[in-house]
C-alpha cells in the first residue's frame, strides 16, 4: 500500500525562495504530491501540532515563527514514503544533517530548518488530517508511474 506523509515548508523556506528547490526534490524522487497549499497556522494549531514541544523554553518563540508567516503544507505518496521522506530532508538540527538532505544544503540552524516531516506513519496519518480534509486530497496516476516501481510493487 502506498503511504502518505505530511510535509510544512517552512517560512525560512518562503522568505529564501526555497519553496520550487525543495518541491522539485521530491518530485525527482518520484513521489506523488496529492495536496498542496498555503497557509497562516493558527496558534491552537501550532500548540496541537508541537504539543510535544510546549514544555520546552524555545517553544514560544516557535510558536511566534510559525504562526506569524504563511508556510506551505503539503502531503506526498509512496511507497515506505514516511522513511523515504526522513532520508531526504535530514535530521533536525541542520548543522549535522548530511550534504544532500534538504537540511544539509539548506539550513545551518534547528529552530529555522526549513521543512517538518512525519517522524512516522502513525504520525503522518495524524498529520495530514491535521492539516488537510479528505477532499483536498487527490487520487491520479502519474504517467511515469510504471518506470518508478516493479511490477510486484505496484498497487
Amino acid at each position: 500500500m502506498m503511504e502518505r506523509t505530511l510535509l510544512l515548508l517552512k517560512p525560512d523556506a518562503i522568505q529564501r525562495k526555497l519553496i520550487g528547490k525543495i518541491i522539485t526534490r521530491f518530485e525527482k524522487k518520484g513521489l506523488r504530491i496529492i495536496g498542496i497549499k498555503m497557509l497562516k497556522l493558527s496558534k491552537e494549531n501550532a500548540k496541537e501540532h508541537y504539543s510535544h514541544l510546549l514544555d520546552k523554553p524555545f517553544y514560544p518563540g516557535l510558536e511566534e515563527f510559525m504562526t506569524n508567516h504563511p508556510i506551505i503544507a503539503m502531503v506526498v505518496e509512496g511507497q515506505e514514503c514516511v522513511e523515504v521522506v526522513r532520508k531526504m530532508v535530514g535530521v533536525t538540527n541542520a548543522r549535522k544533517a548530511e550534504s544532500g538532505t534538504i537540511r544539509g544544503d539548506y539550513s545551518l540552524s534547528t529552530g529555522r530548518n526549513t521543512i517538518h516531516a512525519s517522524d512516522s506513519p502513525e504520525t503522518a496519518k495524524k498529520e495530514v488530517a491535521r492539516f488537510f480534509s479528505e477532499d483536498e486530497l487527490f487520487e491520479y496516476k502519474l504517467a511515469v508511474f510504471e518506470y518508478l516501481y516493479a511490477e510486484d510493487e505496484r498497487e
